[in-house]
C-alpha cells in the first residue's frame, strides 16, 4: 500500500526534516550529510557527527565524542558523559565509535580517562543492546555484539566478533576474545580466551564456539586446530605454561592457534576455566 505523504501547495512531497526543531545542537558541533537527529535530543559542541549517522529522540552525545557513518544511536541512549571514576578530573578524553554500529535504547557510553589511555571505543558493525553499558577506557572492537543489560566496566576489552549474552556483567581489565561467545547472565572476572564458549558466576569455559565459527566462514580444518589446542589448554590437565609449550610445538602454522597463544602470553588477570 503506498503511504499517503504530506504535500507542499504545489504537490511536492514535505521532506521530513534531517534536525528536529526541538533538538538542541551546539553551534560548534560537527554535523554530516543526511544526519537524522530526533526529538529533544542533545548534541554537545565538541560531538563529530558523520555522514548518515541518525539520533533517536531524547538522546544526549556529548563530550569530544565521534560518531562514524550510517550508525544509529535510539532513543534516550547517553553517549561521551563523564566516566564514573573518582580519579577524574575533568580532563579532555574521547568517545569513538565506528561505522554501521546500532547503539540501542538506553545504553550508556562513556569518555574515557586519562589515566587509561583517554579513549573509549566502539568499532565497525556492533550492535550494543538495550541498557547495555560501555564504561571509561574500553575496547570494543568490530562486529561485536552485546546482548541486553551487558555491563563492562574499566578497560575491558572485547575482542572481534565476541556475541555476550543478556544481563552479563564483566569485571574491570578483563579480556574477551575474538569469536567467543558468552552465555546469558554470567560473570566474566577473568579473561576468555578466543574462539571459546563460556557460561556462568563465575564463568567456566564451556567448550570452542563451534556454530559461530562456522558462520563466519572458519574451515573444518582451523575448526579442528582450535579444538586440540583448546583441549591441551582445559582438559588435557597440563599447567598452562605446559599447554603453552605443546601448543607452540604442534601448531607453529595455525594462525588462530597462534591468536590464542597470544592471547595467553599477554594476559594479567588469568584465564576462565
Amino acid at each position: 500500500m503506498k503511504k499517503n505523504l504530506p504535500e507542499n501547495r504545489d504537490g511536492s512531497v514535505v521532506k521530513e526534516p534531517l534536525i528536529h526543531k526541538t533538538a538542541v545542537v551546539a553551534s560548534s558541533a560537527k554535523v554530516g550529510e543526511n544526519v537524522r537527529i530526533g526529538a529533544y535530543a542533545v548534541i554537545g559542541p565538541d560531538v563529530e557527527l558523520m555522514d548518515g549517522v541518525e539520533i533517536g529522540p531524547h538522546a544526549v552525545i556529548d563530550g569530544k565524542t565521534v560518531i562514524g557513518n550510517n550508525s544509529r544511536v535510539f532513543n534516550f541512549a547517553s553517549i561521551g558523559l563523564e566516566p564514573q571514576d573518582i580519579g577524574y578530573k575533568g580532563e579532555q578524553t574521547r568517545v569513538e565509535i565506528g561505522t554501521d554500529c546500532q547503539i540501542r535504547e538506553f545504553v550508556s557510553i562513556h569518555r574515557g580517562t586519562k589515566k587509561g589511555g583517554g579513549l573509549t571505543r566502539v568499532g565497525n558493525g556492533c550492535m550494543l543492546m538495550a541498557y547495555s553499558h560501555v564504561a571509561h577506557d574500553c575496547r570494543v572492537d568490530d562486529k561485536v555484539v552485546m546482548a541486553n543489560g551487558v555491563t563492562l566496566a574499566g578497560h575491558v576489552e572485547i575482542q572481534e566478533q565476541a556475541i555476550i549474552g543478556g544481563l552479563t556483567a564483566i569485571h574491570q581489565f578483563a579480556r574477551v576474545g575474538r569469536n567467543t561467545f558468552i552465555g546469558g547472565a554470567s560473570a566474566i572476572s577473568m579473561d576468555v580466551v578466543p574462539f571459546a564458549s563460556a557460561a556462568g558466576n563465575r564463568a567456566k569455559i564451556t567448550g570452542v564456539n563451534v556454530v559461530g565459527l562456522r558462520r563466519s566462514g572458519y574451515s573444518e580444518e582451523v575448526i579442528k586446530a582450535i579444538r586440540k589446542a583448546h583441549r591441551l589448554i582445559f582438559r588435557a590437565g597440563l599447567r598452562l605454561e605446559q599447554a603453552v609449550g605443546e601448543i607452540e610445538s604442534q601448531f607453529p602454522s595455525v594462525a588462530e592457534v597462534q591468536c590464542v597463544l597470544e592471547f595467553l602470553q599477554s594476559g594479567q588477570r588469568g584465564i576462565c576455566r
